[in-house]
């Protein structure tokens, strides 16, 4: 019995430390932070494909972008199996346009090459590799050649973006290759050395060290309400010293000294199809007040540039829906930056 009631108070004990440490570092990523970084620049992702998909004139929806918003930073999904829908045979008219429309305003964009890219169902393989893993492979590395031979003369490019958070499990993909990620990463250098490349990874799920040592800017997405089935609407008990944090920390392990944040929420994270539910079930995670709250968030964070994520919701949202109010606020945050 004696043996027994020690036994329970070293367990006790350890749990109280553990406990203690939690809140403590719990407190400090809350703890708050005042200064929000005045200089940060702001950008979206831009995907054709998913304004196609939720029933959106897509070219529309991007001059809009360009200039009822006023965007000057763009990052624009190449998709792999939209590009080059058989084997060699190439279709850039969309992309070329895009880049093209971005030239004539001045704007910048980052172009994310790889399998796996912005958008459900992230990784965008096309038909005829998709039951033949060595053909894919190969194939992969002859497309990046081709898209990055194509713009690297381009003006408008600013950085590469290889691969969309590679490092999450996520959406419908194969299994992680690193070997093919850095293969993927040496052939952009190669050919272009004169770019950036940007590598991504989740904000809240990753530890960043396996994206940041490859990246010569790294990547971080940023969300703060989401959407499971078993709890409902959840916000990460989480403040802006959390991403400080990390990248502390990454920055002493790795050396990364560049850091954006890539894809910051700006539209709903939601059970299904986002625009198939309804417009109070969408309203819970993303509204006005929420876009307000996670841009400040983000500035709060510091890094220098911010991308949000939901340019093609909040213009289907004014569009179809009769609610303007989040791209109207959007403008307002684009034009006084």
């Amino acid at each position: 019995m004696n043996t027994m009631k020690k036994i329970l108070k070293i367990f006790f004990k350890i749990f109280l430390v553990l406990f203690s440490l939690a809140s403590v570092i719990l407190i400090f990523f809350n703890f708050p932070v005042w200064k929000e970084n005045a200089n940060a620049k702001l950008g979206v992702t831009f995907s054709l494909r998913y304004a196609g998909d939720i029933g959106l004139n897509w070219r529309e929806a991007y001059l809009a972008t360009l200039d009822d918003l006023g965007v000057k930073k763009i990052r624009i999904p190449v998709y792999w199996d939209l590009t080059e829908p058989k084997e060699g045979e190439y279709n850039f008219a969309d992309l070329d346009w895009q880049l093209e429309e971005a030239q004539k305003r001045n704007a910048e964009i980052i172009l994310a090459i790889g399998q796996k890219v912005p958008r459900w169902p992230e990784c965008a393989i096309p038909e005829y590799v998709k039951n033949d893993d060595a053909k894919r492979k190969t194939e992969l590395a002859k497309f990046i050649e081709v898209v990055v031979n194509r713009y690297k003369n381009n003006p408008s490019v600013r950085y590469w973006q290889v691969e969309n958070e590679p490092f999450l499990k996520f959406g419908e993909c194969p299994a992680l290759d690193v070997n093919l990620l850095d293969n993927e990463i040496a052939i952009v250098r190669k050919i272009d050395p004169s770019r950036k490349i940007i590598i991504t990874d989740s904000g809240e799920l990753s530890l960043w060290t396996n994206a940041e040592k490859r990246a010569d800017i790294f990547g971080t997405t940023m969300y703060r309400t989401i959407y499971s089935n078993k709890y409902g609407f959840y916000t990460y008990p989480i403040g802006p010293r959390f991403f400080q944090f990390k990248y502390w920390m990454n920055r002493l392990i790795v050396g990364q000294k560049n850091a954006i944040v890539i894809e910051l929420q700006a539209e709903p994270w939601i059970a299904g199809w986002t625009t198939n539910q309804p417009l109070a079930n969408q309203f819970v995670s993303m509204n006005v007040d929420k876009l307000r709250e996670n841009v400040s968030f983000a500035k709060k964070v510091g890094f220098p540039e911010i991308y949000l994520w939901g340019v093609e919701w909040w213009y289907w949202l004014k569009i179809t829906q009769n609610h303007p109010e989040l791209w109207n606020t959007a403008r307002e945050m684009f034009h006084n930056q």
